[in-house]
């Protein structure tokens, strides 16, 4: 089968696993600071800013708490996000509002955002789909204008940036995930960005039971009793450990490379499917955007675009749809700001085909012309 996505693990991240494993030491520690600081090196922001957590999901959870969401507030967010940024909206007692995508970029556009504006609107949740950046220096200046907080769920968008400057410092606060189907893989495992330094330092506390010394031997250095608690406000348990965080550096180290290929794939689609009938590929990014090239998608008629990844599937090709539009979701209430056409259009029409580092040229090949051949079937075509 090829598949979706696939992470690139090797002797690298073996032998930093093994180092970690010969020090004894495999929670949150040196090699934790370590990853945190050379992530925060490659956003171009200072080290304490950045937080090293379990995952994206826990914090998005997080930034709604930071922000002190709760009934009463709006947060608008593009319908076609992950499921994990309707869950932490919802959680806190705020209402999700559901803004329109372009449905060729499947990014919201400034207009689309504001759009959706209520006058209880809080904050902005926004996703950069598939690693393309989209429209976020408008949002961001539109945020700004409002006195809006910006969430950025850069899960996709380890390397995406416009204009040199890395997706996911445009907005007040933003997460990056490093799950086993990411660019950048630590198995389980996320990033935690705070523009406000106070705020950071909250993070910090909240995301270790709210405690003021996270570190019982680092507090031995400084109190007589450093076993007793200092806790102000309520946390939980979702930093990171240096198993994992070894594996991140190596794979931090690596991602140029990762990308560059995943560049390269998207490239070699773009030029094997380009003319095939029924089929639009992605739009090219704009000057001055950088993606990271997480999802590579097609669009193809809504009538058949189902038939077509069974069809696949039976040939031993998997591709999917990322992600369902959350306004058909009924535990979020349906909010919207509007209809959202181009919502619903991608939603029909939109595929995901393979893309990740470990396609080799057969791969893409096949991929390419097994679309092709099911597009044409289904469309009652002979295949070229």
């Amino acid at each position: 089968m090829i598949n979706v996505f696939q992470p690139s693990l090797g002797d690298e991240e073996l032998a930093a696993v093994s180092e970690v494993f010969a020090s004894n030491w495999l929670g949150h520690g040196p090699r934790t600071k370590a990853f945190e600081a050379e992530f925060a090196d490659h956003l171009g922001v200072p080290p304490e800013h950045v937080l090293f957590i379990n995952s994206a999901t826990a914090g998005l959870f997080l930034a709604t708490e930071l922000l002190g969401l709760g009934p009463g507030d709006d947060v608008v967010l593009p319908s076609m996000s992950f499921v994990a940024a309707g869950n932490a909206i919802g959680a806190t007692g705020a209402r999700p509002v559901f803004c329109d995508v372009d449905p060729r970029t499947l990014n919201p556009t400034a207009a689309d955002v504001e759009r959706a504006l209520t006058p209880a609107t809080k904050a902005v949740l926004l996703l950069h789909y598939g690693g393309y950046p989209g429209d976020v220096a408008a949002v961001a200046r539109l945020c700004e204008a409002r006195g809006i907080r910006l969430i950025e769920d850069a899960a996709c968008a380890v390397a995406s940036a416009v204009d040199g400057r890395r997706c996911g410092t445009f907005g007040d606060l933003a997460m990056w995930s490093f799950d086993s189907m990411k660019v950048l893989v630590t198995g389980d495992g996320g990033m935690l960005y705070a523009k406000d330094a106070d705020v950071a330092r909250r993070a910090r506390r909240l995301a270790y039971h709210g405690l003021e010394q996270a570190s019982g031997f680092a507090a031995a250095k400084v109190s007589h009793r450093w076993w007793e608690l200092d806790v102000k406000e309520f946390g939980r348990r979702v930093i990171g450990n240096d198993v994992t965080a070894a594996i991140g550096s190596v794979q931090l180290r690596r991602l140029p490379g990762f990308v560059e290929r995943r560049r390269e794939i998207a490239a070699a689609y773009d030029r094997l499917l380009a003319g095939a009938e029924g089929i639009v590929t992605p739009p090219p990014l704009p000057p001055g955007h950088s993606g990271s090239y997480y999802f590579y998608w097609v669009r193809l008629d809504a009538a058949i675009r189902d038939q077509v990844a069974a069809d696949l599937l039976e040939r031993g090709v998997y591709t999917t749809l990322r992600y369902p539009p959350l306004h058909k979701v009924p535990a979020y209430g349906g909010a919207t700001g509007g209809a959202l056409p181009g919502t619903d259009e991608a939603s029909d029409t939109t595929l995901l085909l393979p893309l990740h580092q470990g396609l080799d040229e057969a791969d893409v090949r096949t991929v390419a012309d097994e679309l092709r051949r099911a597009v044409a079937r289904r469309s009652g075509r002979a295949a070229a």
